[in-house]
C-alpha cells in the first residue's frame, strides 16, 4: 500500500511537472503597460493593472500585435477616466467582447471598458461610482460626466447602472450582486461566429473503446464491455461547439485541472491509448483543443498490453477504483468540483473469485439486465438498496444482496461488497 501511495505522488508531481513545462512553453507574452497578449492565444487580450495615463496607447500597441482579437479580460481597480473612455470606444468600434473572470474585479473607470463590450459577461465583480477629481473643477467635472453619458448611452447602458454610477461616492464602490446584474441584463451575449471545422477533428472521432479505467484489467473474471463507436454524438457536440461567440469559446477553454486518485470517471471514451504515465496521457487529452475534457489512466503497473488511458468527451459516472489516476478539465466558467460521496465496490480489493454471500437477495428473481459481471457489479453500485453481489458464471445470474450473508466456497461465482467512499481532488492544477 505505500509503494501505491508512493507511486500517486510520483504521478502528481509528474502531472503537475508537464503542464507547468507546457504553460512555460505556450506563455510568451507581448506586454504593453497593463495589457498583454499571449502569443498562444492571440485572439484574447489581458488588461490587468491600473488605467493610466498612457494606457488608451498602449491598448492600441496590443491591438497591433493582435489584430485578430475577439475579446478582452479585465482585471483593474480602475484609474484614468478619460483613457478608460477611449479604449471602452475602441472595444465598441472593433465589437469587441469583454469578461470578467472568476477572482478578478473591473471597478470603477474599467467598468466603462466592459460595458463597452458587444458581447459581455461578469463571472468577478463589476463596480461603479462617481468620477473624482483634486482640482475644483466644476466645468472640467460636467464636460467629464457628459462624455461619460454619452458613451454609455452608445453602449446602451441602462439608466439604472448609470443613476448607481453617480449616486455612489468617490470613496465607495456600488458593486453590481448577481440578482442586480441579472435585472440589468449586464451580460449580454453575441452573434455566433461562422461555423468552421474544429481542429483534430479525425482524432477525437476515432471512438476506440467504451469503459473507464480498468476494463481489461478489472479483474481476472471480469470481461471487457465491449459498445460501437458513437461518432454521431460527438459530431454533433462538435457542431456545437463551432459555432460558439467568441466569449463562450473563451470560457468554456480549460484553465485548470482537478486531479483525483482511487477514482474511475467511467464511460463517454472519445479515444484510447496506450501511454508511458499519467503526464502523458493529461497531456495528450489537453491538446485535443477542448474536445477532451477529462481522462483516466490504469496505474495498475501489471498492464503489458492493451490500452491504459482513456480519453472522455465529459466526466462521465464516477467510480472507485483504486488503481484508477483521473483529471477533469476545467473552464473559466466551471466552479471547483465539491468532494463525491458514493458507494463503490472497487474491483481490486472488493472483489473474490469462486465466493458465494448466501442469502440476502433483494428479489427473488436475478436482476434481469445484468448480463455479465461487470454488469452485476455496476447494478449493484447504483441500487441504493444493495449492500453486495454475487453472480454466477455458469447460468449468467446476478443477485443483488440487501444483507451480507456469511461467505461460502461457490464455484464459479463471483461476489463483490460495496461501501460508501469520499472523493475529492488531490489537487488542482492552474493551467494559467
Amino acid at each position: 500500500m505505500h509503494q501505491y501511495l508512493r507511486s500517486i505522488i510520483v504521478i502528481i508531481i509528474g502531472v503537475t511537472a508537464l503542464l507547468h513545462a507546457l504553460s512555460i512553453a505556450e506563455a510568451a507574452d507581448q506586454v504593453f503597460g497593463p495589457f498583454a497578449v499571449d502569443t498562444a492565444r492571440p485572439d484574447v487580450i489581458r488588461l490587468n493593472g491600473v488605467i493610466d495615463a498612457g494606457s488608451a496607447l498602449n491598448f492600441r500597441r496590443a491591438l497591433q500585435a493582435a489584430p485578430a482579437a475577439k475579446l478582452i479580460t479585465l482585471n483593474s481597480q480602475g484609474g484614468n477616466v478619460q483613457m478608460g473612455l477611449l479604449i471602452a470606444d475602441d472595444i465598441h468600434q472593433r465589437r469587441l467582447a469583454t469578461y470578467i473572470p472568476k477572482g478578478s474585479s473591473c471597478f470603477s473607470a474599467c467598468s466603462f471598458v466592459f460595458l463597452a463590450g458587444i458581447e459581455r459577461k461578469v463571472d468577478g465583480e463589476l463596480g461603479v461610482h462617481q468620477i473624482s477629481s483634486d482640482a475644483p473643477d466644476l466645468v472640467g467635472a460636467q464636460l467629464a460626466i457628459s462624455d461619460i453619458i454619452d458613451l454609455l448611452n452608445r453602449f446602451s447602458t441602462p439608466v439604472e447602472v448609470m443613476s448607481l454610477m453617480f449616486k455612489t461616492h468617490p470613496d465607495d464602490m456600488h458593486v453590481f450582486t448577481s440578482e442586480e446584474i441579472e435585472r440589468y441584463k449586464l451580460n449580454r451575449s453575441g452573434d455566433p461566429t461562422p461555423a468552421r471545422l474544429a481542429p483534430n477533428t479525425a482524432h477525437a472521432t476515432a471512438v476506440l473503446s467504451a469503459g473507464g479505467a480498468s476494463h481489461a484489467e478489472e479483474h481476472p473474471s471480469l470481461p471487457v464491455k465491449e459498445s460501437e463507436p458513437e461518432a454521431g454524438p460527438l459530431a454533433a457536440a462538435l457542431e456545437q461547439e463551432a459555432r460558439l461567440t467568441p466569449l463562450q469559446e473563451f470560457t468554456k477553454r480549460p484553465n485548470r485541472i482537478a486531479i483525483y486518485t482511487g477514482l474511475d470517471l467511467f464511460g463517454a471514451d472519445i479515444s484510447s491509448m496506450k501511454a508511458g504515465d499519467a503526464a502523458a496521457c493529461a497531456k495528450s487529452c489537453l491538446l485535443m483543443n477542448g474536445q477532451c475534457k477529462a481522462f483516466t489512466f490504469n496505474a495498475n503497473p501489471k498492464i503489458k498490453r492493451g490500452p491504459n488511458c482513456f480519453l472522455k468527451s465529459s466526466s462521465g459516472r464516477a467510480d472507485g477504483n483504486s488503481v484508477a489516476f483521473s483529471g477533469q478539465f476545467l473552464s473559466a466558467a466551471d466552479t471547483d468540483p465539491s468532494a463525491i460521496t458514493l458507494g463503490t465496490i472497487d474491483p481490486q480489493t472488493a472483489l473474490f473469485d469462486d465466493v458465494d454471500l448466501p442469502g440476502g437477495d433483494l428479489s427473488r428473481r436475478a436482476h434481469r439486465s445484468a448480463r455479465t459481471p461487470l454488469d452485476c457489479r455496476l447494478a449493484c453500485v447504483d441500487d441504493d438498496l444493495c449492500v453486495a453481489f454475487t453472480y454466477v458464471k455458469p447460468k449468467k445470474e446476478c443477485w443483488l444482496k440487501g444483507a451480507i450473508g456469511k461467505p461460502a466456497y461457490g464455484m464459479d461465482m463471483v461476489s463483490g461488497v460495496k461501501k460508501i467512499e469520499t472523493f475529492s481532488p488531490a489537487t488542482i492544477i492552474s493551467l494559467d
